[in-house]
């Protein structure tokens, strides 16, 4: 095709049980090398979950690679056409959780989670008066876009779910709650949790955000603003009709904007959106206590 663009995103995960996972991510991470990806890569005892960029020949070998291993088989990639590497580096790193929760509840997201919904299914769940809407994700996720009137979790981290959830949904336990993330993995473990808590009635959002915006049918609608991924892009577009809108404002000025960054004072690093127009007068910082006196 002329206008296929050189590279490509993969974006993926798999709960399976993996024994000796960290001489299979070191392994990974030979083979990714080897193979010229680049991305962040995590295995556990309790599956993979990554995302990497690479020419098309590169992602095409790494699929044909996964689905050759018998555990992953299956394994379901999420593709995006890119103009570059979306990745300066590469990690391939064992953890102990895929999703940092440390929960004092093992959660086993193969037979604890939520009812998967379709894009048109969540759709339709977006409409209804009687359903809570939950972000799986980050408050700065959230501010760069979401889906209209979600729930904005104010947490820093995953791990902070299980008590922000028990702090601020602890009456609504007999109600729909649906969730939704970037790509599905942390809004499965959510379910969990909230199920594990008592909820009766949860479903997430199968694919995530990034399913979502490819739908054809639903084609991104009620999703207000842009989606934040983790590597050099920061944000794509999710809604593709003519409902898109910019929500992000500046953090000085307060113009609308998508450009989050982070703060240029290395012992800072705060996230905030920042206009074009006050990139060229603040330099990136966040504040003038963060800026330097000349």
């Amino acid at each position: 095709m002329e206008d296929q663009k050189p590279f490509r995103i993969l974006l993926y995960y798999k709960y399976v049980a993996i024994e000796d996972y960290e001489a299979f991510a070191a392994e990974h991470l030979e083979f990714c090398k080897e193979l010229g990806v680049k991305g962040r890569i995590l295995i556990a005892a309790e599956g993979i979950n990554g995302t990497l960029s690479g020419t098309w020949e590169q992602t095409e070998a790494y699929m044909a690679y996964m689905h050759k291993h018998p555990l992953f088989t299956d394994l379901l990639f999420k593709i995006d056409e890119v103009e570059k590497h979306a990745f300066t580096k590469l990690f391939v790193r064992p953890k102990k959780e895929l999703v940092t929760l440390r929960y004092d509840t093992p959660l086993d997201p193969n037979t604890m989670s939520g009812k998967r919904l379709s894009p048109e299914e969540f759709y339709e769940h977006l409409q209804r008066e009687d359903v809570i809407v939950l972000d799986g994700r980050n408050g700065y996720e959230y501010d760069m876009g979401h889906f209209r009137n979600a729930i904005r979790p104010d947490i820093d981290s995953f791990k902070e779910f299980p008590e922000w959830i028990r702090e601020n949904l602890s009456d609504a336990k007999d109600k729909k709650v649906i969730t939704y993330c970037t790509g599905g993995i942390r809004c499965e473990t959510l379910t969990g949790v909230l199920l594990n808590e008592g909820f009766t009635d949860v479903a997430q959002l199968d694919g995530g955000i990034v399913t979502y915006g490819k739908d054809p049918v639903v084609q991104g609608r009620l999703f207000d603003g842009k989606m934040y991924v983790f590597d050099e892009r920061i944000s794509v577009r999710v809604n593709q009709t003519e409902e898109d809108v910019t929500i992000g404002k500046c953090h000085h000025c307060g113009e609308p904007t998508d450009t989050m960054l982070n703060c240029t004072e290395d012992t800072c690093h705060a996230k905030h959106f920042c206009c074009d127009d006050c990139l060229d007068v603040h330099e990136g910082y966040c504040s003038d206590s963060c800026k330097p006196i000349d």
